[in-house]
């Protein structure tokens, strides 16, 4: 039957199939539309270290049967031209006898940078880029801002009343939104490769932080900024599943070593004035392979990340409650004197999950990168 969905847009709905697989890998989609107009094979990016997309579009034609002689791939990231745990798939595509492919985007990691184009063009193949370009680059935010800024894209969660309250005077807080609200956030986490919280949270709350309301096949590692070393070594987040980083200021050895005996690396990354140095650990985690940061954290934390200028989007959930005074807000910013002193944000997203409001707030011109 002849192929009736945009390829394009098919290989764009595939590479969200990748959303909590594929990391530190970009999520990646791929349709094979042979010259006459039928789906010849399609796929996605599999868990690191296992197949591209491109790869198991050619599987999946060959187990279809399918000839991919002549045929058009469209992907939506330039097909890598590199050996890394797996082989180039732009090689891949020659050897398969495509006669042209149409790339959303060019790969932003210096090891392809337009070379996987090129080494398509050299083959004979036609090359047209563009198609899908911004839905691409939204589904790889964080692969982007590791590539280019060298730090990952930086997302923070808060869910709170309508008047904004985290949590009442006496830090009850559960749960202020709903199941439907909460199982989004997992959601959220679950996309992201490392979840950051401070001290201050893991003491209060014991948090588990991991990835439980949704089903995944891959839990982020969990990450602490603690400056004293403060957090027991019998903390729910010492032994997360997908590992446990403490970025400290502190020199105590015994308590790093205690930390260290129970599972959790512990990396010194002291700022000049005392505290963590916030800008090197970001610096940190995209050399351990952190594309998105997601940051469910206390006002204190929140409040340093913001006056500092490292958050990139605010994750929002409001609740159709009202809870007034003397309760706490989403981040500490400290006095304002003036209106133009408060971060501008632009509202990217706005929906409904269950009875609350979900909002996703940009950084004016964050993304423009």
């Amino acid at each position: 039957m002849t192929n009736t969905v945009p390829p394009m847009h098919q290989a764009l709905g595939l590479a969200a199939q990748a959303l909590f697989i594929s990391s530190p890998n970009p999520r990646v989609g791929c349709v094979l539309i042979g010259s006459d107009g039928r789906l010849v094979g399609q796929g996605f990016t599999q868990q690191a270290g296992g197949p591209h997309a491109e790869v198991m579009a050619l599987r999946d034609a060959q187990a279809r049967g399918q000839d991919t002689q002549g045929a058009t791939a469209y992907v939506t990231l330039e097909p890598c031209s590199h050996h890394g745990r797996t082989g180039p798939c732009c090689d891949a595509l020659i050897a398969a006898g495509v006669a042209k492919v149409v790339g959303a985007l060019t790969d932003p990691n210096p090891l392809v940078a337009g070379q996987g184009f090129a080494r398509l063009r050299a083959a004979g193949i036609e090359v047209e880029v563009g198609p899908g370009a911004t839905e691409s680059r939204e589904l790889n935010i964080g692969f982007f801002s590791r590539m280019v800024r060298g730090q990952p894209w930086v997302r923070m969660k808060a869910a709170s009343s309508l008047d904004g309250v985290t949590a009442l005077h006496n830090g009850q807080s559960q749960w202020i939104t709903s199941a439907e609200a909460r199982a989004d956030g997992h959601a959220w986490r679950a996309r992201a490769c490392t979840i950051l919280t401070g001290v201050g949270t893991v003491l209060e709350d014991n948090p588990r932080l991991n990835v439980r309301e949704v089903s995944t096949p891959r839990q982020p590692r969990v990450a602490v900024v603690d400056s004293h070393l403060d957090t027991p070594p019998d903390a729910l987040v010492v032994q997360a599943p997908g590992g446990c980083l403490i970025y400290t200021s502190s020199t105590d050895a015994a308590r790093s070593e205690a930390l260290q005996a129970r599972g959790a690396t512990v990396i010194p990354m002291a700022h000049p004035g005392g505290k963590v140095d916030l800008a090197a650990m970001l610096r940190d985690l995209a050399t351990r392979g952190t594309n998105e940061l997601h940051v469910e954290a206390g006002f204190k934390l929140n409040g340093s990340l913001l006056r500092e200028g490292l958050v990139d989007e605010l994750l929002l959930y409001y609740a159709p409650q009202l809870l007034g005074t003397g309760g706490m807000g989403i981040a500490n910013l400290g006095p304002l004197d003036t209106l133009s002193q408060g971060p501008s944000l632009d509202l990217h997203e706005v929906r409904r999950i269950g009875p609350d409001l979900r909002i996703l707030a940009r950084m004016r011109g964050r993304a423009d990168f």
